[in-house]
């Protein structure tokens, strides 16, 4: 009910907008603008023609409104709104806003570009942003927030209700960090718990000292799985020194696991991992997905050599045909199944290591009784309607699609615990590679099985 509020709302949204481009109502477009929310604008933005995207970018103000607009937005709009825009206003838009969305709308623009414009903000903000733009694309640095609220250890709670008073630009401050003499990060305290103590209370007396942190090269996945496993609003950044150089918030990490679980997804498809797929051109799309598709060619190469062995059975015994896009598509379903329940487990952390034979075996197991269960139903349906055929023609059919479920479920369980064993990304164990594998696989078996108990 919530989803389809949401989409009536950007429904009505987009139509006035487009009313109002129509009518060419610059003023009222820049009303409707300051008062829709950043994320909602960027939601309908995706529903307008190129000239209507610019042309409403073009009303919009420099201001921290427009900057977490492009904050919002996915890379390749980013750059396309940005493409023929002045050195000045870009400038002027990105030092309203934090300085890892500053690095991160950055980043998305050519070096060169980026450059100039980074030339044109104050010095400081220039140093902020180079330390960010230093760490990896997909590291805690650089999603971090480095305009973080700090107390020292000695003050009391009163003097820092007042002192967080005077900070109305400070970043999540649900949590206070406390620092010592030397500016080391050495405990936190919550809002909640500050506000509920006596105010003569020092902050060394009511902090907690046992504080989760993380370093900016510490992989954007790793943060997330932090902040998940412990609720946690955000995370401090230390350097080696336990100096607090930043904070990773909840919002960023909302973000990250969304974009992760894109990108996983488009690989276990054979799409790649581009997570802007639907923006790219036919041509780009075509050849992000031809080297995935190509395993599937060769494999699929490989199945139709291994029927043409087999030709004599299918001569013999023509039913034999029928039955193997259903062994073929069962043995295919059922793996990427036991495949993307392993992978989604290895995200989540539920699968760990030293139980990894545990865990084949009860895939196994899984494929060992649907097997079985759809076994019998295409040894029954084989028996009736093929009644010119062998006899036993239905217990061959039944055993060869338990066989290949049985070998399907523990193959797809098997390549992503080997993957994950040789460093390898275990997402793109999945899609054209594990289908291909038990093409091959329950090709043989079908033919093997017939040759054994039809006696062709």
């Amino acid at each position: 009910m919530r989803k389809e509020m949401f989409d009536h709302e950007i429904n009505i949204l987009r139509d006035t907008y487009r009313r109002l481009l129509r009518r060419n109502a610059k003023i009222n477009l820049i009303k409707l603008t300051s008062k829709t929310h950043p994320a909602d604008l960027a939601v309908v933005f995706r529903h307008f023609q190129d000239e209507e995207q610019l042309e409403i970018f073009s009303l919009m103000k420099e201001s921290e409104h427009t900057a977490e607009f492009l904050s919002e937005l996915d890379d390749a709009l980013v750059n396309e709104l940005l493409e023929n825009e002045s050195y000045e206003r870009i400038a002027a838009i990105i030092e309203k806003a934090s300085t890892n969305d500053q690095s991160g709308i950055l980043n998305i623009l050519d070096d060169e570009k980026a450059k100039s414009i980074i030339e044109l903000l104050n010095v400081e903000e220039q140093e902020e942003i180079a330390e960010i733009m230093g760490y990896p694309d997909d590291s805690a640095g650089a999603l971090m927030n480095t305009e973080v609220f700090t107390l020292h250890e000695s003050i009391t709670a009163g003097e820092a209700i007042k002192t967080l008073q005077d900070q109305e630009g400070a970043e999540m401050v649900f949590y206070l960090y406390i620092t010592d003499d030397d500016d080391r990060l050495v405990g936190i305290i919550s809002l909640r718990a500050l506000t509920t103590t006596s105010s003569s209370t020092t902050l060394k007396d009511i902090m907690i000292k046992n504080v989760h942190s993380i370093r900016p090269e510490t992989d954007q996945e790793e943060v997330a799985k932090i902040v998940a496993q412990y609720n946690f609003l955000a995370v401090p950044v230390l350097d080696p020194d336990s100096k607090l150089l930043g904070i990773v918030t909840v919002d960023d990490v909302v973000d990250v696991i969304r974009e992760e679980a894109t990108e996983d997804f488009l690989r276990m498809a054979g799409a790649g991992k581009d997570r802007e797929i639907l923006l790219k051109s036919s041509w780009e799309n075509a050849k992000t997905r031809l080297p995935w598709l190509f395993a599937s060619w060769i494999g699929g190469i490989i199945a139709a050599s291994l029927i043409g062995i087999f030709e004599n059975m299918l001569e013999n015994i023509i039913a034999l045909a029928a039955f193997i896009p259903v062994i073929l598509g069962m043995g295919g379903n059922i793996a990427t199944q036991s495949s993307t329940i392993i992978v989604r487990g290895m995200a989540t952390g539920r699968v760990n290591l030293g139980g990894e034979i545990k865990l084949i075996l009860k895939e196994a197991q899984v494929g060992l009784i649907l097997g079985t269960l759809y076994g019998v139903l295409l040894g029954l349906f084989a028996r009736f309607i093929f009644s010119d055929a062998p006899e036993n023609l239905g217990f061959v059919v039944g055993l060869s699609i338990c066989a290949s479920m049985i070998v399907a479920a523990t193959v797809g369980t098997i390549i992503p615990l080997i993957l994950r064993k040789l460093d390898i990304d275990p997402a793109v164990a999945t899609g054209p590679f594990v289908t291909t594998s038990i093409d091959i696989l329950g090709v043989l078996f079908y033919f093997l099985i017939a040759g054994l108990f039809l006696q062709i």
